[in-house]
């Protein structure tokens, strides 16, 4: 792995162009920053200066009014660090590195943007068809790639059809009266070789195979692209060498999905028992396609915090779950705290006229769920299906007068609600961890003497973070209004050395 010799750590200055001006002219990477300090684009030069200097040019944002995503870039970049390196080759497999350590917006979207293509299935379809597409949505669909040679992935496609018996892009099937399904309306299941009338189970099972084999062409075209990087790197062909490794690194994140993609094709039905045999427990109208679960979490009564997490269809539905500090009292309540993060879900639902979820659920038992119904009250609306669910013997309680119900442990409605509670709680569980760390990190300058809250204040609000205070130089300390040189020396010499 490449050893950067020096990295120029970045100033809290405007003033890009006088800091270009001191750039180095040997071969390196730079770092783009956006105004909070996050890394947005990697890139690798042969010569850091004139490099990074064209992208403070003046007319640079007017000659790429056609590339409105490069010049988005250029708008958003405050700052940047380089890392100076012995070569081209070395910087190449820098850039790599960083990008796959970092993962910048920018990087990412010029990746995508390129033209190679993704294999696309729908696994939630109850016939799923392997499609082109140059584009990864952030669905719930399974993509393989991208791959670099399109003409090879298209008769690889083909190959799989015939070999596999699975549909591609050009055909829908047809349900039948009977629930099987006609794969195609002419002469083209006769010359695949496969039944043309077949059920859904068994032809998941048909996809489950061609997926393995996709996953196993993956990783031999993975491997025969890191070869020609390498290839071409050494023949100093950096350009191409560049291209490759931003396929090399797409595909490595795609196979990186892949080996997390636990479930196949076949246990993806099973959602559907379980919310069926959940309404049929709880007594509901209909499945509970939305479902919100309410946890706390607290380390004796300090850092107290809640979670809110949603599930769709029995599955985490991520965009809609939110976190909540406790704003109403000090203290450790959890009753309290229930009452209040629920009452501010449910307000803003109300506030937005959006829907509420079909069943709320509460991790706790009786009054746990007396605090939420609680909340419902106060805000004289009548509260969805509510229950709590009591961890020590997994037992679902009622806001009402039914007696508490203990499903078996295998049963499919249950098992669902213990990973919505669990979800909820790790989510908890990860914001409170957040919390902690970032306060340990602030106490630091506790135990620095002479430093009071109003002033610990001011040197956050001027850094932003305890780390970038330890980058700065006793200079750039001094530089903070009430903060003198003896001062300002000597509290970094305690950063630096604690």
């Amino acid at each position: 792995m490449p050893n950067p010799q020096r990295l120029l750590v970045a100033t809290h200055s405007p003033d890009l162009k006088e800091k270009v001006r001191t750039l180095p002219e040997g071969p390196g990477v730079y770092l783009m920053k956006d105004r909070l300090g996050r890394i947005i684009y990697v890139g690798k030069a042969k010569s850091l200066k004139k490099r990074v200097s064209s992208y403070f040019q003046p007319g640079r944002a007017r000659a790429l009014r056609h590339q409105p995503k490069i010049r988005t870039l250029i708008e958003l970049i405050t700052d940047f660090d380089i890392i100076e390196v012995k070569s081209e080759p070395e910087a190449l497999l820098l850039e790599g590195k960083l990008i796959k350590q970092w993962r910048p917006k920018y990087n990412t979207d010029f990746t995508d943007d390129k033209r190679f293509l993704l294999v696309r299935l729908n696994a939630e379809d109850d016939m799923p068809r392997f499609t082109l597409t140059r584009f990864r949505k952030e669905d719930r669909s399974r993509y393989f790639g991208p791959f670099a040679h399109s003409g090879l992935l298209r008769r690889t496609l083909a190959s799989m059809r015939k070999q596999f018996g699975v549909l591609l892009g050009d055909t829908r099937p047809t349900k039948l009266p009977d629930g099987r399904y006609r794969l195609y309306d002419d002469v083209r299941a006769e010359l695949y070789g496969w039944p043309n009338e077949v059920a859904a189970a068994e032809y998941r099972t048909r996809v489950d195979q061609a997926c393995a084999f996709l996953d196993g062409k993956s990783r031999e075209w993975l491997e025969a692209l890191r070869t020609e990087m390498k290839e071409r790197a050494a023949q100093q062909e950096f350009e191409k060498a560049a291209e490759l490794r931003d396929v090399v690194l797409a595909l490595e994140r795609t196979l990186e999905r892949t080996r997390k993609f636990t479930r196949d094709l076949t246990k993806l039905r099973p959602n559907d028992e379980a919310l069926r045999s959940l309404q049929e427990a709880l007594g509901l109208e209909a499945p509970p396609a939305h479902m919100e679960c309410f946890d706390i979490s607290h380390i004796s009564g300090t850092f107290v915090v809640a979670s809110m997490v949603h599930f769709t269809d029995g599955r985490p539905d991520k965009d809609h779950y939110r976190r909540f500090s406790i704003k109403s009292f000090i203290g450790n309540d959890d009753f309290r705290a229930m009452e209040e993060v629920v009452g501010r879900r449910y307000r803003r639902l109300i506030e937005e006229q959006k829907q509420f979820p079909d069943l709320v659920v509460i991790d706790g038992g009786r009054g746990q769920i007396a605090a939420a119904l609680k909340a419902f009250l106060k805000l004289e609306c009548p509260p969805p299906a509510l229950i709590g669910l009591a961890k020590k013997h997994e037992t679902i309680i009622f806001p009402d007068a039914r007696a508490p119900l203990n499903l078996p442990l295998d049963h499919p409605g249950l098992n669902l609600l213990q990973r919505l509670r669990d979800e909820a709680h790790r989510f908890a569980n990860t914001y409170n961890a957040d919390l902690r760390s970032r306060k340990i990190k602030e106490s630091i300058l506790d135990d620095f003497p002479g430093l009071g809250e109003k002033r610990k204040a001011t040197l956050l609000d001027h850094f932003g973070s305890i780390d970038k205070l330890r980058a700065a130089t006793a200079e750039q300390i001094a530089e903070v209004p009430g903060f003198g040189k003896k001062f300002a020396a000597e509290l970094h010499g305690f950063l630096q050395h604690p």
